[in-house]
């Protein structure tokens, strides 16, 4: 039923832009856990949720996070065989929640829509120069998709003028199911921070029965528009209640809990990695420096040097 039948599963990781440039030595760890993807993840950066102005590519910004900077990163990447999906981003100044942009006026809305379209179009030129293999032409952007749906429609023209590789959106774990233009694309991607378990500690057997109900929608989803599910993101803390809101980052958040995320993630990986309606996903999150990043005291999403950097290898090997 699904047109991924061709292609191996999509096993990722989510490559977090720095200040630097990679080489070698960055890319190895992500073949040591037999990863095939990366999603490459240039930045474009808004002054508040009702600003219409998305500023990118300055030399302001991280190395990584401007068109420079993702390109380095594709080359190198691309040299060791691993597929790419360039997924640009939009941070809003202090972190607030880029599912809430929304303008106060139709002017304001139209300035948006010409910066945001700049901004995407240039790196679906990058995708297309570079021949990646997928484009995310957006990140959990929920009222901007409420209230401007033609417009998301006519993006995605222009965006397949330009880049010839496969699409995908990046809808929230609480938006996937009413985006409108999911047949307009080639895959239903959603960002799959699902709650699942409300336990300090959660097992796998909760978790995997945390995931039934979301299970059932998510493949109603697939089935409704004949199209492959791709988790655009996925992952858990390394955090007590680590299932009950998985998308929060609150420093608050600080108790390590290794067996939480192991838990959590195991049960992910059964709940999908082999239903054939499920095209694989990228977790959240990879550093490029990875001796120096998480590790058993970490409380981060990272899996990197924990417990859970050896779940993924043994998911992602077979």
């Amino acid at each position: 039923m699904t047109p991924f039948k061709e292609f191996k599963k999509v096993n990722g990781v989510s490559f977090v832009a720095s200040r630097d440039t990679i080489n070698e030595s960055h890319v190895k760890p992500v073949l040591n856990i037999y990863a095939n993807y990366a999603a490459i993840m240039p930045f474009g950066f808004i002054r508040t949720l009702e600003h219409p102005e998305v500023i990118h590519n300055t030399d302001r910004q991280w190395y990584g996070e401007t068109r420079a900077g993702a390109k380095q990163y594709i080359q190198e990447l691309q040299k060791k065989n691993i597929k790419i999906m360039v997924k640009p981003q939009i941070w809003v100044w202090r972190g607030e929640f880029t599912g809430l942009i929304e303008m106060k006026s139709e002017e304001n809305w139209k300035t948006l829509e010409d910066s945001y379209s700049e901004f995407i179009l240039e790196y679906a030129e990058l995708g297309q120069e570079m021949h990646v293999e997928m484009f995310c032409i957006g990140t959990e952007l929920e009222k901007f998709i409420d209230n401007r749906p033609e417009f998301w429609f006519s993006l995605i023209k222009k965006i397949r003028e330009v880049y010839k590789g496969k699409l995908t959106y990046a809808a929230n774990w609480n938006e996937f199911d009413r985006t409108p233009f999911w047949s307009a694309l080639d895959f239903v991607g959603i960002d799959a921070y699902f709650p699942v378990s409300a336990s300090k500690t959660p097992t796998l057997e909760e978790c995997l029965k945390g995931w039934e109900k979301h299970k059932l929608s998510i493949n109603e989803t697939s089935k409704k528009y004949n199209k492959p599910i791709l988790f655009t993101e996925y992952g858990y803390r390394s955090v007590d209640y680590s299932g009950k809101q998985p998308w929060k980052s609150d420093r608050s958040m600080n108790q390590v809990n290794l067996e939480a995320q192991i838990n959590t993630t195991q049960a992910l990986f059964e709940a999908f990695w082999d239903e054939d309606w499920f095209a694989g996903g990228f977790i959240w999150k990879w550093f490029i420096n990875h001796n120096e990043v998480g590790g058993e005291n970490n409380h981060q999403f990272t899996p990197q040097n924990k417990p859970a950097e050896m779940l993924l290898r043994q998911q992602y090997a077979n």
